[in-house]
């Protein structure tokens, strides 16, 4: 038999038990906190809590869910074609994911076709870096370090994580990710996160654990410091202050903790290999004012990958009607100058606005294609061995 309703004073207690529940629970899942509901919407209220609570994403689906992020980022930026040096990025990503905490999920390695300085990691083992990053980057143990990084992104599921707690798609109580209109918008939402970082937790975690990845295979612990510290010396070359890079205390905070990391774990420093790097990269960074921009500026992140250059004063409307992200400094965030000024015309025409995220709005190639890459065990192994890293 049904318990009695709730009467009088018992009535008021459970309207107010209620009322407390749907604005935790709208926080929790972020949205806004509404009126307490009726009674007979008590069972709507909990069910609403048991879905994010029980939402299981298989691998399956978060696989699925990677590759149509990593298509909505190929198309926007283009894919070198070249593949010997998506071979070679494959290698040194596959020596990592062998001895990551997840070695079992097939991982794609892609080269973005652009001069922005930047690097992705969607669900499901899609990492993505760009042209650019690679001309940057001086030595192996560096892309170890900025791979390892990303890596982490997907082995920890920071994605995956984000959409559990409800914070990147509104669902219904009788929604699953099995809708069609749910996933698109889940699509949506995650490419969004992926291009514009993780949160500060995520991102700190990703460099803590990905400099151990790194190291754990053989490579420099000072790879990733090394470029985060060339980053920040590209970007006070840049006209006007850029964002997070030239000195923002948070870079600071950041080196620091991954200096301090090193130290306290007596991480040695081992292969940089430098000269086989070389041997297979040989792009170079350009200058920040030198990059072109995509069409539509901030609001293209998901556009056709044509590449279409703004005309003048059409950049600055663009940004300056672009969504603003959410906060956080990790890798993603720090490739990419963050400047919310809003400026003319005139002065975002002639690049040098510090409202206009170059790295991230940087042009694209007009080729999306994924270029295929396929390793053996062998090759692997002798990797490895050439590079005196560490064997199984």
């Amino acid at each position: 038999m049904a318990p009695p309703a709730p009467e009088g004073d018992g009535m008021k207690a459970f309207a107010i038990a209620v009322a407390g529940l749907a604005t935790a629970v709208g926080a929790w899942v972020g949205a806004p906190a509404e009126p307490a509901p009726a009674a007979g919407q008590f069972q709507q209220v909990l069910k609403r809590i048991q879905q994010f609570r029980e939402l299981q994403i298989t691998e399956e689906e978060e696989q699925r869910l990677g590759e149509a992020v990593s298509e909505r980022v190929r198309a926007r930026y283009g894919v070198v074609q070249d593949a010997a040096v998506h071979k070679y990025v494959s290698l040194v990503g596959a020596v990592l994911a062998q001895a990551s905490s997840r070695p079992a999920i097939p991982y794609t390695f892609i080269v973005l076709d652009t001069d922005g300085v930047n690097a992705f990691a969607a669900p499901g083992g899609f990492v993505l870096v760009t042209r650019g990053a690679l001309g940057l980057i001086s030595n192996e143990a560096e892309l170890a370090g900025v791979l390892g990084h990303e890596l982490i992104h997907v082995t920890n599921k920071h994605a995956i994580r984000a959409i559990q707690k409800g914070k990147l798609v509104q669902m219904t109580a009788d929604e699953t990710l099995r809708d069609k209109a749910v996933f698109a918008k889940l699509v949506d939402s995650t490419t969004d996160l992926v291009l514009a970082g993780f949160g500060r937790a995520e991102e700190l975690e990703s460099d803590r654990d990905g400099l151990r990845l790194a190291n754990k295979v053989g490579y420099d612990p000072r790879g990733l410091q090394d470029f985060l510290t060339r980053l920040a010396e590209r970007n006070k070359e840049a006209a006007g202050k850029q964002g997070l890079f030239a000195s923002h205390p948070e870079m600071q905070e950041r080196l620091g903790r991954i200096a301090r990391q090193i130290a306290g774990e007596r991480l040695s420093a081992v292969a940089t290999l430098e000269a086989r790097y070389r041997q297979h990269v040989s792009y170079t960074a350009k200058p920040q004012t030198e990059i072109a921009l995509i069409e539509g500026g901030a609001a293209g992140l998901a556009g056709s990958g044509k590449g279409d250059q703004l005309k003048e004063g059409e950049e600055a409307k663009k940004t300056e009607e672009a969504p603003k992200k959410k906060g956080g400094f990790g890798l993603s965030s720090l490739l990419k100058p963050l400047g919310p000024e809003k400026k003319s015309a005139e002065v975002v025409g002639s690049g040098a606005s510090r409202g206009i995220d170059r790295e991230l709005n940087a042009r694209g190639g007009r080729v999306a294609t994924v270029v295929a890459v396929r390793l053996t065990a062998a090759e692997i192994e002798a990797f490895k061995k050439e590079g005196s890293l560490k064997l199984p």
